[in-house]
Parts: structure tokens; sequence; C-alpha cells
């Protein structure tokens, strides 16, 4: 009881200190040599601490509350009930296994409780007066575990009665155990690639290979459409500068094809632009770290400022556009510049007659996937229906479409995880997997890197007779060229 009372007594210790250490939450905007050096500090680590994991996740869980604005929510989410689990109902994790981890609110909880008990009066008085055991090895574990199943589709805070972010909740989370060191390797080598790696990009493409790239995607275009397309570089003064998720550049040829079709289709051909000093949208740090998402955020910037374009324009991305759209006005200051998605400028140019198509295009029964990151907040919903009908002889609704989506399943950066991929296919993508069988569509679109990644082995995994394409793979088929 001894040991124990002295134990406590040093977490208490270790959660209460005032954090010094320049490896945690650095300040708002530091100059580039002083980011570099911080960044070895930060991720430049082999293996997850083995001990005193409690004692780091109290300093952490200390250094976030003191260094954000997390503490006011963690208040009011603290004075609330979370307990009454109809976000069960709505979660898809927990509709196949029915395991308490996958309860939204059970998660958000075992947050709430650690901040209960140690960084609020009333719970230290509580737990001195009843001597409550305090945080354990096993809680961090049940925790690591509990986090990183969530894909963060948020689809649960359509349920909630309260209106909690379980999955903010996740993100704080997992933002405390990545300030331990505690992330997946994964997301960890990617995010240190993108900010001080040689490429600057997450798929570690080099400069040259993005320009081969671009010049077989240019002769394809011209041997399909007879149209002189071009993938404009460097163009300072551009309307858009234009960042889809990198891993398009090796993987999704004829999205970034239909994109330049459309560009040049609308007549845009020469007001637009790729950059060459940053071409990747994607952002991990919504995934693990709001310090990793705030230093690539200031990196696109950075760049949309070095171009002096006028707006940015988001591939087909889910959470690449999210972050764009939601962070870029936050932490771009002065510097930052309107974000739109792709199929929104799809979309505009078509209702306004730029972007002519032809009907039924495409004869096959076709289904639309919204990406969470997307559609859950209701602000791409309408667009690419509008724009896939205008086309698209059979068009199907998927069960649950629109806001209430399902996740694909890979989700929270979890379809990078090569180490859960058994989890993704028979837990976290089941449900996504009956809702595509259902439809009995030939051709389901996902307009979002990872939802393409994660139905693609979903439709192989469970030998769903249909393909997977992007929006902008179709409208490559239906533009009418004058």
């Amino acid at each position: 009881m001894e040991q124990q009372a002295i134990k406590d007594q040093t977490i208490k210790n270790e959660a209460n200190r005032e954090i010094e250490s320049p490896q945690v939450l650095p300040a708002p905007a530091p100059k580039p040599a002083q980011i570099k050096k911080e960044l070895r500090a930060y991720y430049h680590i082999k293996d997850e601490p083995k001990s005193d994991r409690v004692a780091m996740f109290l300093t952490s869980f200390a250094a976030v509350l003191k260094y954000t604005g997390y503490k006011g929510l963690l208040d009011a989410y603290a004075r609330s009930s979370a307990k009454c689990a109809r976000c069960a109902n709505a979660c898809h994790l927990y509709q196949v296994t029915k395991d308490d981890r996958d309860i939204p609110c059970y998660r958000t909880n075992m947050l709430l409780d650690i901040y209960k008990r140690y960084f609020t009066y009333g719970g230290k008085l509580k737990a001195t007066i009843l001597g409550d055991r305090g945080l354990t090895e096993d809680d961090i574990d049940d925790l690591k575990e509990s986090l990183y199943r969530c894909t963060a589709c948020r689809r649960c805070t359509l349920e909630c009665p309260l209106g909690i972010d379980h999955a903010l909740m996740t993100h704080l989370g997992r933002y405390i155990l990545g300030e331990m060191r505690i992330v997946p390797k994964a997301l960890r080598v990617s995010v240190i690639e993108q900010l001080e790696g040689q490429t600057r990009n997450t798929s570690a493409i080099p400069k040259p290979a993005l320009i081969d790239t671009i010049e077989f995607l240019e002769g394809e275009l011209k041997d399909n459409t007879g149209q002189d397309i071009k993938f404009p570089l460097d163009v300072e003064g551009a309307e858009y500068l234009f960042v889809p998720a990198v891993s398009d550049f090796m993987m999704e040829a004829d999205t970034l094809m239909g994109n330049a079709a459309v560009m040049h289709a609308a007549g845009y051909a020469k007001k637009w632009t790729i950059g060459t000093k940053n071409y990747d949208g994607i952002n991990y740090g919504l995934f693990y770290s709001d310090w990793a998402l705030d230093h690539i955020i200031r990196q696109l910037v950075a760049e949309a400022e070095r171009l002096k374009v006028k707006k940015i324009m988001v591939g087909e991305c889910g959470h690449a556009s999210r972050t764009a759209k939601q962070f870029v006005p936050v932490f771009g200051g002065a510097l930052a510049r309107p974000v739109v998605n792709c199929m929104e400028f799809a979309y505009e140019m078509l209702k306004a007659g730029k972007l002519k198509l032809k009907k039924d295009a495409i004869e096959e029964k076709v289904t639309y996937h919204d990406p969470c990151n997307i559609a859950r907040s209701g602000w791409i919903v309408d667009q690419p229906r509008y724009i896939l009908k205008s086309f698209c002889k059979n068009y199907i609704e998927m069960s649950d479409g629109g806001r209430r989506n399902y996740c694909c399943g890979g989700g929270g950066g979890t379809v990078s995880i090569d180490e859960m991929h058994d989890f993704r296919m028979e837990v976290g993508g089941r449900v996504k997997a009956e809702q595509l069988k259902a439809t009995g569509a030939q051709i389901v679109v996902a307009p979002c890197a990872n939802c393409k990644k994660q139905i693609r082995e979903l439709i192989d995994h469970y030998k769903l007779d249909m393909e997977l394409v992007g929006l902008h793979d179709l409208l490559l088929k239906a533009i009418v060229w004058d």
C-alpha cells in the first residue's frame, strides 16, 4: 500500500508540473530551422516506450491541456452524462463486434474519467477520499487498442443527444499517445517524409518522377481524346493550385486525367497549376497530431503563396479536402486562400454550361460512396450526385447515403496500417461490403484516395462483381469536346 501511495503521488506530481520540454507542442509559428530541429526530437523514435507509460501519459495530457484549447471542451463534456450508448447503433464497428471498446461513448468516457480524476479538483478530492486506484498500464493498453480501432468517421455524432463529437475525442486520445511516441509506424514515417524528407510528400515521389508521370498522362490524353491537354507546372498567378493525394500519381491515372480534362474542357487550361515544391494534399496530422496537422497546412499555404495563386483546389481525397477546407483558414493566417474540392468545381462548370457531357455516356449500373470527411458535415453530398445523374443511365443510391453514410472501414488513417488489414476487411469494412453488394451495381464511385484503396480491397476480399473508380474517371469518358 505504501509503495502504491508513493507511485500515485509521483504520478500526480508529474501531471501537475510545468511542461518545458521542447519536444511537446512547439510555439505557433517557429522558424524553418527550428521546425527541423524540433522534428528530429519529435519524430525520430525507434520503439514505443516500455515503462513509465502512466506518468508519460499524464505528462502529455497536461501539456496538451496547457498549450491547446481542449480544456474547455473537456470541461463541457465532463459535465455531461455521456453514457447513453445511443451512438453504438450508428457505429459500423460495434454492429459487427458487439465489443464495448467499439461503443463511441465508452471510448470517450475512458478519456473523460482520466481527465476528471487527474485534472479537476473534484476528481482529485474524490480519488483521495475513496482511494481510487488511478490510471494503470493496462488502461493505456485498452486506450491504445480502442483509439486505433475507431475510424473517426463521426457517424456517431449524428446520434448523440448531447452533441458530443466522439471522433474529436478519439483524435485527442491519439494526440496524447502521439506525444508519448505511440503512433503507428505507417503514419509516423509518412509524416516524417512530408515534413522533413527530400521529397516532402507521403509517398516519397521525387520531382523527376512527377514530371515523367505527367508527361505520360499528357500523351495518354492526346491519344484518347485528341485534345492537347496539359498538366501545368509552377505557373505563377494561376487561379487554382491543384493538390491531389500524391498517391494518385502512382495509382489513379484515370482520375488525374479526368481532372485535367475537366479543367481543359471548362476553359481553365491556363488557369490552374501543380506546384513542384508541394504536390501532396495528404495530411496525416488529422489522424493523430495537431502539431503535424498545423505544419503540413503551413507547407501547403507556403506553396500557394510562392506561386501567387488565388485559390487551392484539392483532388479526389476526403481527408485532404477536409483538412485544407477547415484548417487553411485556421493555420494559414493572412496567407490563407479559399479552398474548393475538384467535384465542387466540376459541378459549378456543369451548371454554368461550361462543361458539356454526353447523356447516358455510362450505361452500367452506377452507385456512389460518400467519403465521410466531405459528406458527414453536409459539405459535399448533392454535387457529385448531380454530376453522375447527368451522364449515367442507371444511377442507384446506396442505403444510408449522404450525411449518414457508413465509413468504408479504412478511415482515420487505418487504411495505411498494414497490420490492421484483416480487421479492416472482417470488421471495419463488413457493413460497407454488405451495402455495396445490396446495390447490385457494376460500378462504385468513391472520390477519395483512402476509400479507393479500402473498397478495392473489400471488392477483392468479398469477391464482389463490381469495379471501383473515381468520379473524374467517368467524367473523362463523358466529356463532349467542341
